[in-house]
């Protein structure tokens, strides 16, 4: 993995957690199950972040005995591996997390404490974005 990939990986990272930390404040500060969702899903982003950094790093090992042609293609896998979470756990908690508000609807509270987090969040991203 060259330079620029690993440092793009580092700075989703960094923009995930940050925009974690932030919806989990948000949550503490309003009490929104809605973003303890959100702080869940980044976190779930900042931990498959840290799989393609174990992915990538793994892939970078020498030849062994064991395995002639090196790791290379192990990214693939870790790759995969992010794919399944992902998929899997962001969708089952985003499933239960509808059911949930479709049976306790409530009015949305804080609406300054959202949209400065929706603001952080953005920047967060569109740092992300830009490295």
């Amino acid at each position: 993995m060259n330079e620029g990939s690993k440092r793009a990986i580092f700075a989703a990272f960094a923009a995930n957690l940050g925009i974690a930390i932030a919806k989990f404040v948000g949550f503490l500060l309003t009490g929104s199950a809605g973003l303890m969702a959100e702080a869940v899903h980044s976190l779930a982003d900042t931990g498959n972040q840290a799989l393609l950094l174990l992915g990538s790093n793994r892939a970078r090992q020498h030849p062994d005995d064991e395995h002639p042609f090196g790791f290379g293609r192990e990214r693939y896998f870790w790759a995969f591996a992010v794919a399944l979470v992902l998929f899997s756990m962001g969708g089952l908690f985003a499933l239960y997390e509808g059911i949930n508000k479709f049976r306790n609807p409530h009015e949305v509270e804080s609406f300054g404490i959202a949209i400065v987090i929706l603001l952080l969040a953005s920047a967060l991203d569109g740092y992300s974005l830009w490295t």
